[in-house]
């Protein structure tokens, strides 16, 4: 089996094998059991890896606040959003080639945003439900609410996003190294500019092992994802960020990839 193969070989030319099973896929690289602890552990360049989970620096969240409302405002008022800022994210990972491809190392950019706390999911999960068919204008508002009590809200140590275009049939480079060797950075483009070195958890929506937690983190991020951007006919891989280090790096004094999080 890969899993097998993975062990023995160390970083491999090419994935072994399908990583799929009855139409879903099932990360074995990540092992989030103690994350009450404070910690997690990763598969990651060929052994398993023990990481501390790190909250967001109130610098991020901050600028990530005012950026995710300025783009309602603009949005509210019939313009277009600026491609920079906090929600389109340039993610890079390495681990295998894809078949296409002489390189392990990839980067795509993806939608990330905020994910609820555990215990603040039901309710925010039930008021996008009852909302859902609401007008443009009442659904951007009901957005910004939740970014004016952000600190309340959210869960400060995670990101989430979604896998859109991996199936059994087609398979991301980005999917295939989160899968096998699940470190990444992110980088948002902007100024002030930010680093995050992360751990990615995927959670497939049929998987039957997912946890409570974890289907509710699915049906929150599918959910939000068609609350912008309409229904979408079915649900797709969660992304989960697990905030490892932060970095800032914004060109001039203060930044230039200063690490914000001893």
């Amino acid at each position: 089996m890969w899993w097998t193969v993975l062990i023995v070989a160390g970083i491999l030319e090419q994935a072994p094998v399908d990583l799929w099973s009855d139409g879903y896929c099932h990360q074995v690289t990540v092992d989030v059991t103690p994350i009450d602890s404070g910690y997690i552990y990763a598969f990651v360049d060929s052994t398993w890896q023990k990481f501390e989970i790190r909250g967001l620096p109130r610098k991020f969240i901050n600028w990530s606040i005012e950026r995710r409302r300025e783009t309602i405002q603009i949005i509210k008022e019939g313009g277009r959003p600026d491609l920079a800022g906090p929600h389109n994210a340039m993610v890079a990972t390495y681990g295998v080639r894809r078949k296409d491809t002489r390189f392990r190392i990839n980067n795509a950019v993806k939608g990330v945003g905020f994910v609820p706390k555990p215990d603040k999911l039901d309710d925010i999960l039930q008021l996008l439900r009852n909302t859902m068919d609401a007008d443009n204008a009442r659904k951007l508002d009901i957005l910004d609410s939740l970014y004016v009590n952000a600190y309340e809200i959210f869960d400060t140590t995670r990101l989430v996003s979604l896998e859109l275009y991996s199936t059994p049939e087609f398979e991301t480079h980005t999917f295939i190294n989160q899968m096998l060797n699940p470190a990444c950075a992110i980088v948002f483009l902007d100024i002030p500019s930010f680093e995050l070195k992360a751990i990615a958890h995927l959670l497939h929506p049929d998987d039957p092992q997912l946890t409570p937690y974890e289907r509710k983190v699915v049906e929150y991020t599918n959910l939000v994802h068609s609350y912008f951007h309409g229904r979408f006919e079915k649900n797709f891989i969660t992304v989960i960020y697990y905030v490892i280090e932060v970095y800032d790096n914004t060109p001039g004094r203060g930044g230039r990839g200063v690490r914000l999080i001893p």
